[in-house]
């Protein structure tokens, strides 16, 4: 007999939307929210580029890159693993969810609360801000556990790049450098008090449950270490570039790896979005739903980004003058991000898939792979060839992080990102319905 989960999968939605139209909802709400960010990150690039040296740019980016790296290893990947127990709790009302929120939080807060005081004596004001974005991030996380873009969308995706691009604006018209790491970190108090306010309510107040944090913990462990090297693998080229090339060179590299942050966001966007469903799909063994998630998924994220990889490319001389003349000699930066990230974003949500249906340990092998070929390919070519050196170092960790778990999932369960549901994406009909 189909489990309650299968047939609320199957069963029509409210408002005769199907199953893939609130995917197709929450994905695009999810790269609306993307987008918003990717364009208000780009500006505050700018306007720091322009508003102060090579040198000084390159030291705020280099701080906010550390920051955000300790952060992502503080996570714990607890929000991922509040996913996967949250939206499987559905078909028992939730009950017991309040204390996985718990068990979630509380190691994150004091990780947090230990990396903050080790970085203080390098990061400063900066490293206060840790705590609270750890924080944001796990509720935030389980918010979506329960269904919920709004929260994602309108807190991260939104109010936090806007608020940092309106402060670091008013700091370089204040032309205080000093001021950009409060400009910054400011925005994320708010998004974590607005994000425990959208968790009120949908997880009901039960007894803590015997186990709840073994079981969270058991799951969420192999997942901890591979979100730790994933925030390193994201953020690290930025900090190898400063320290093997100066700051001035990590300024240039980061304005032209800018839009990077497309690529990124709208895979976050999409994961947001389908996560959840593609754990409840895999867990009852539909791999023909999950399969159509996928390629849908995949579709979606070429269809958006591949034109921003195309433009970029072609553009790429007048987008990097924006920020500045000394920036233009990057555009061989610029082409070897634009193609690997178009490589990337044909491979869909490849780690996303595999974490699902239950192989952290798997996921965690090719992250390892990935740093590992970054970090050879960065010492080997930044002295001689500066950012251009570092681009290539992320490229070949970028194409053994996603090729990996490609090749997996097929010979697993037969996987691909392209089919016969590719077209799904683009009828008129499925976004009209959706």
């Amino acid at each position: 007999m189909a489990s309650l989960t299968q047939h609320l999968l199957r069963r029509p939605l409210p408002g005769g939307a199907s199953p893939l139209g609130q995917v197709a909802r929450a994905g695009a709400a999810g790269l609306a929210g993307a987008a918003a960010g990717a364009l208000a990150q780009f500006l505050l690039v700018v306007i720091v580029t322009r508003a102060f040296t090579a040198e000084q740019a390159g030291a705020f980016f280099t701080a906010t890159a550390l920051a955000l790296m300790a952060a992502g290893v503080a996570k714990l990947d607890a929000g991922n693993g509040l996913v996967f127990f949250i939206a499987r709790a559905a078909t028992y009302d939730y009950r017991g969810i309040s204390g996985y929120i718990r068990a979630a939080l509380v190691p994150c807060a004091v990780v947090s609360a230990t990396a903050a005081a080790l970085l203080f004596p390098r990061l400063g004001f900066l490293s206060l801000a840790l705590p609270v974005i750890v924080a944001s991030d796990v509720l935030l996380a389980a918010t979506r556990g329960f269904g919920a873009m709004r929260p994602t969308v309108l807190l991260d995706g939104l109010l936090l790049p806007v608020a940092q691009l309106v402060l670091v604006t008013a700091a370089a018209l204040a032309a205080v450098p000093a001021w950009l790491p409060f400009a910054w970190a400011l925005p994320y108090l708010p998004v974590l008090v607005l994000a425990a306010y959208g968790l009120r309510g949908r997880a009901p107040r039960t007894p803590y449950l015997p186990g709840t944090a073994r079981d969270l913990w058991r799951h969420t462990a192999p997942r901890s270490v591979a979100g730790a090297v994933q925030a390193v693998f994201q953020r690290l080229d930025i900090v190898v570039v400063a320290l093997l090339g100066g700051p001035a060179q990590a300024a240039v590299y980061t304005a032209a790896t800018r839009f990077k942050v497309v690529g990124q966001l709208a895979g976050q966007g999409m994961t947001q979005a389908v996560q959840a469903r593609l754990v409840r799909a895999l867990a009852d063994g539909e791999h023909a739903r999950a399969r159509e998630l996928y390629q849908v998924t995949t579709a979606w994220l070429v269809l958006v980004t591949w034109p921003v990889w195309l433009g970029y490319a072609a553009l790429a001389p007048w987008a990097l003058g924006l920020f500045g003349p000394a920036y233009s000699a990057a555009v061989p930066v610029a082409l070897v991000l634009a193609a690997t990230m178009m490589v990337a974003t044909a491979c869909g949500l490849v780690d996303v898939v595999l974490t699902a249906a239950g192989h952290t340990t798997a996921s965690l092998a090719n992250l390892l792979a990935a740093t590992a070929v970054t970090i050879a390919l960065d010492v080997a070519l930044i002295p001689g060839h500066g950012a251009l050196g570092a681009a290539l170092g992320w490229s070949g960790g970028t194409l053994v992080k996603n090729l990996l778990p490609l090749w997996r999932l097929h010979r697993r369960y037969g996987l691909r990102p392209f089919g016969r549901h590719t077209l799904t994406a683009f009828r008129v009909r499925a976004w009209a319905t959706a």
